[in-house]
C-alpha cells in the first residue's frame, strides 16, 4: 500500500504528514469530536472522503459558520425522513439550511398541525438516536431520473442542474453545476438503506452527531417561490451544538416575540393591516400618526439644517420614465403591473429618483447651484411576493424618507464623508447605537450598467468614505444595485438581531439616462454625479424600529417609544415644562410647541393600552445611566416605588411639596403610574419663580446626552376624566383637584 503526503491546516500552521492510501478526512482528525466535516482544497467534504497525495486539508469545526450549516442541512434530512415515514405520502420539495435553523418543503394533502410537528419531532429523536450514516453517491442524470421517479420535484430540479440556484432559493443545496450526488441514510449496524435524498452535502458522519434540534412553525410556500407553482408546506426547525445553545436561542425568540412590531402595534392602537387592503398595507390609527408626525417632523428639521430642499412628486407616471431610468428592464418583477389608459401605460411609482432627475433637469443648473440636496418623503408601490410581506419591515405600500443628492466629482468625496456621518447621527437620535457598515460591490453578472471607471472610482469613494467612520465594514460582493455601488448601514437592536437601516448609493450611470448637466465654472457642460439616499428605507420601518429597538422590556403596558429630539422645550399637560438638553431653563417654549390634540381639539398626547389605561407623551431628557425602575432606552417600567416622572405643579418629586395629596397617601388602586426622573422647569407661580422656593426644587437627574420622546406619567386633565378604570365620581373629585393648563 502506497503512502500520500497531505498537509493539515490549522489556522496558521501547516503541519505536512504522510498516511496511507485511503485513509480519510475522519482518520486524519480521529479524537476531535468538535469536527464534523473538511475542507479539502478549498472545498467542503464528507469526513468519509478519502485523501489524495498533495491535498489540503482543513478541519471543520459544527460551531463554526460552515460546520452550523452542515448540521442544520443533516438535520432537514432527518426531518424529511420522518416526514416520509409519518406521511408516505408527501413529496419532497426543497430543504436548506438557512440563518439559524433550516427548513424543507413537501406537498401533502393536508396542512401540518401543531400535533403533526410533535409527532414529527419525536420521530426525528428515534432516527438521531439510531446513528443512521449519511453515505455519499455520485449518480448520472437518467440514473437519479429512474430512482426519484415519483418525487417529481426533485425530477424537475434534475432538469435544472447548472441554474438551480437561480431557479429557486435553497436549490443550489440540493443539485449543482458538477456531477449529481444521493446521500444515502444507513442502518449503522446492518448498512441497510433506511431513506435518500438527492443532496449536494456535505453531512455530518451520522445523525447521532445531531445535538440538539427543535421544529418552529409550518407555514404555506410556493414551490420555487412563484405564486404560479402549486404551494407546499414548508416546516422550520431550528439545530444547534449543544442543548445550552439551543435554550439560547429559544430565550432570544421568546424576547423577539415579546417586541414584535404587528402585535404591539394593534396593542397599542398604533397600527394595522386591515385584509380589505390587501397584504402589506398598513394604515395608521390616530396615536400612531401621532408618533409618525412627531417622528417626521424632528426628520424634516434636521434635513433643512443640513441643506436639504423639500420636493413632492406623485404616485403614477407614464411608463416611459422607468424604461429612460433603466428601473423596467432591471426591476420589472419588483413593481405593480402597468395601468392602461388613454392608450398609454402608467406604473405606480416604485422608486423616487425618476422623479428627482426631472425636479433637477426642469431648467439649467449652475456649479454655484451644487451640491444640490432634495428630500422627500415619498410614497412607492412595490409588489412583494405574499411570501416575504412581513407587517412594515416588508410592505408593498410605504413612505420612503428619500434624498438624492447631486454635486460634482469633486465634491462627491467630501458629500459621501458628510453623509454617511449625518446618516449615523440621526439613527443615533433614536437610540440606535451598535452598526455595522456593508460595501455592496459589482461581480461578473451582465446586470450592472455602466463603464469599470465609474464603478471603481464610485466604489472607492464609498470605501474611504466608510472607513473614516471607524466602523466594522464587510464586503458585499454583487450586492450592489444594477447602477452603481452602496453602502448599507446595519443596526443591532436590544436583543442583538441586526437591521439594515440606510442605504448610500453613488450614481454615474441615471445622470448619464436622464442627460442631466450643469453649468461648469469655465462655461462647459458636465454631468453631475448622483448620490441616493434612505435613512430607514422608509417611515415604516423607523416606526418599526422605534418598537422593536427598544431595549426596554416591551408590553402593553411598556410602549418601546424612545425617539431623542434636540426640539425647542414644551409645555407638559400639567403646566410645567419638560427641557431639552440645549434649553435654556428661563426659556419659554412657543405657543405652537404645546401638548398635540385631535381633530375634536382633544389632548392626544397620549398612547392607550388595552386595559382602559392612558400614559400621555413628553419630552423629556434621556438619562447617560439607568436609573431606578428604568432602562437607558427612557421607557418607564410602570410600577410603584420608582421616583415621579413629571415635576410640574401638582406632582410630588424627589421630596417636594405638594398642593394635592401625595401618592402615598392614597389607595394603590388609585395611586398614578410613576417613572424615573427627568430634569424639568416648573412654571412660575404666584408667590414667585419655582426656583426661588425652598420646597418646590427643580427635579435633579443625571447628564443628559439627548432629549427623548417618552411615556409621561403624570395625570392629565383629560386622563383623568376619560379613565374607565376609575369610578366616574372618583375622577370627577380627581380632575377637580388638578390646576388648570
Amino acid at each position: 500500500m502506497s503512502d500520500v503526503r497531505v498537509i493539515i491546516q490549522r489556522d496558521s500552521e501547516r503541519e505536512e504528514r504522510v498516511v496511507t492510501t485511503g485513509t480519510t478526512a475522519a482518520d486524519l482528525f480521529a479524537g476531535e469530536r468538535a469536527i464534523v466535516a473538511a475542507r479539502v482544497d478549498g472545498e467542503l467534504r464528507d469526513l468519509a472522503y478519502e485523501l489524495r497525495d498533495g491535498e489540503a486539508v482543513e478541519g471543520v469545526e459544527i460551531s463554526s459558520e460552515d460546520g452550523l450549516a452542515i448540521l442544520r442541512h443533516s438535520t432537514a434530512h432527518v426531518m424529511a425522513q420522518a416526514v416520509q415515514e409519518l406521511f408516505p405520502e408527501a413529496k419532497l420539495g426543497i430543504g436548506p439550511p438557512i440563518k439559524d435553523g433550516f427548513y424543507y418543503d413537501f406537498d401533502v394533502e393536508k396542512p401540518f398541525t401543531p400535533e403533526d410537528l410533535k409527532a414529527v419531532e419525536k420521530k426525528m429523536q428515534e432516527i438521531q438516536k439510531r446513528g443512521q450514516r449519511f453515505a455519499r453517491r455520485v449518480t448520472t442524470d437518467e440514473a437519479a431520473r429512474e430512482e426519484l421517479a415519483g418525487e417529481p420535484y426533485k425530477l424537475e430540479l434534475i432538469g435544472l442542474k447548472g441554474n438551480a440556484a437561480q431557479a429557486a432559493e435553497g436549490a443550489d443545496a440540493e443539485v449543482g453545476g458538477g456531477e449529481l450526488t444521493i446521500y444515502d441514510n444507513l442502518d449503522a449496524k446492518t448498512g441497510e438503506l433506511c431513506w435518500k435524498d438527492l443532496c449536494r452535502g456535505p453531512h455530518l458522519p451520522t445523525t447521532r452527531a445531531i445535538p440538539a434540534f427543535k421544529l418552529m412553525r409550518s407555514a404555506a410556500a410556493y414551490w420555487r417561490g412563484s405564486e404560479k407553482n402549486p404551494q407546499l408546506q414548508r416546516i422550520y426547525g431550528t439545530a444547534w451544538p449543544s442543548k445550552d445553545e439551543l435554550k439560547a436561542h429559544l430565550d432570544f425568540l421568546a424576547e423577539a416575540e415579546k417586541r414584535d412590531h404587528r402585535k404591539l402595534g394593534a396593542e397599542l392602537d398604533l397600527f394595522s393591516f386591515p385584509d380589505e387592503l390587501g397584504p402589506g398595507l398598513a394604515v395608521f390609527h390616530p396615536r400612531g400618526g401621532v408618533i409618525r408626525k412627531v417622528m417626521e417632523d424632528y426628520s424634516r428639521r434636521r434635513h433643512e439644517a443640513s441643506g436639504y430642499e423639500f420636493v413632492n412628486t406623485p404616485h403614477i407616471s407614464k411608463e416611459r420614465l422607468f424604461e429612460i431610468s433603466g428601473h423596467l428592464p432591471h426591476y420589472a418583477e419588483g413593481m405593480f403591473p402597468a395601468i392602461e389608459f388613454d392608450e398609454q401605460n402608467y406604473r405606480l411609482k416604485a422608486m423616487n429618483c425618476p422623479m428627482h432627475n426631472l425636479v433637477f433637469k426642469a431648467r439649467g443648473r449652475s456649479y454655484r447651484e451644487l451640491p444640490l440636496r432634495l428630500f422627500e418623503f415619498g410614497t412607492v408601490y412595490r409588489y412583494e411576493k405574499s411570501g416575504v410581506v412581513h407587517g412594515l419591515t416588508r410592505s408593498r405600500g410605504f413612505t420612503q424618507d428619500d434624498s438624492h443628492i447631486y454635486c460634482t466629482r469633486e465634491q462627491m468625496p467630501q458629500e459621501l464623508d458628510a453623509l454617511l456621518t449625518f446618516v449615523l447621527d440621526l439613527l443615533r437620535d433614536y437610540g440606535l447605537t451598535e452598526f455595522e457598515l456593508e460595501l455592496s460591490t459589482r461581480d461578473d453578472s451582465d446586470k450592472f450598467i455602466g463603464s469599470d471607471e465609474d464603478w471603481e472610482e464610485a466604489t472607492e469613494a464609498l470605501r474611504q468614505a466608510a472607513e473614516k467612520q471607524g466602523l466594522p465594514l464587510v464586503p458585499d460582493p454583487g450586492g450592489a444595485a444594477y447602477y452603481g455601488p452602496k453602502i448599507s448601514v446595519q443596526a443591532k437592536d436590544a436583543i442583538g438581531r441586526s437591521w439594515q437601516m440606510s442605504t448610500i448609493q453613488v450614481d454615474f450611470n441615471q445622470p448619464k439616462r436622464f442627460n442631466l448637466e450643469y453649468t461648469a465654472a469655465d462655461g462647459s457642460r458636465r454631468q453631475p454625479v448622483m448620490i441616493h439616499r434612505a435613512l430607514f428605507g422608509s417611515i415604516e420601518r423607523r416606526f418599526f424600529a422605534l418598537l422593536a429597538a427598544s431595549p426596554c422590556s416591551a408590553s402593553p403596558r411598556t410602549p418601546p417609544v424612545g425617539l431623542s429630539t434636540s426640539s425647542p422645550p414644551r409645555r407638559g399637560p400639567r403646566g410645567g415644562r419638560v427641557l431639552g438638553p440645549d434649553a435654556e431653563e428661563d426659556q419659554e417654549p412657543p405657543e405652537a410647541e404645546g401638548p398635540l390634540h385631535d381633530h375634536r381639539g382633544g389632548d392626544i398626547s397620549s398612547l392607550s393600552y388595552p386595559d382602559g389605561s392612558s400614559i400621555p407623551i413628553a419630552r423629556a431628557d434621556g438619562d447617560a445611566e439607568p436609573r431606578t425602575g428604568v432602562r437607558a432606552c427612557g421607557v418607564a417600567e410602570r410600577h410603584r416605588g420608582t421616583a415621579a416622572g413629571y415635576a410640574g405643579p401638582g406632582r410630588p418629586h424627589d421630596g417636594m411639596e405638594s398642593e394635592r395629596p401625595r401618592d402615598a397617601d392614597l389607595p394603590a388602586s388609585e395611586a398614578p403610574p410613576v417613572r424615573a426622573a427627568t430634569t424639568v422647569q416648573n412654571k412660575p407661580t404666584d408667590s414667585g419663580p419655582a426656583d426661588a422656593a425652598p420646597s418646590r426644587r427643580r427635579a435633579t437627574t443625571v447628564e443628559a446626552r439627548r432629549g427623548r420622546l417618552l411615556p409621561y406619567t403624570g395625570a392629565s386633565h383629560d386622563a383623568v376624566r376619560t379613565s374607565p378604570s376609575v369610578p366616574l365620581a372618583r375622577r370627577r373629585r380627581r380632575a377637580a383637584a388638578l390646576p388648570r393648563r
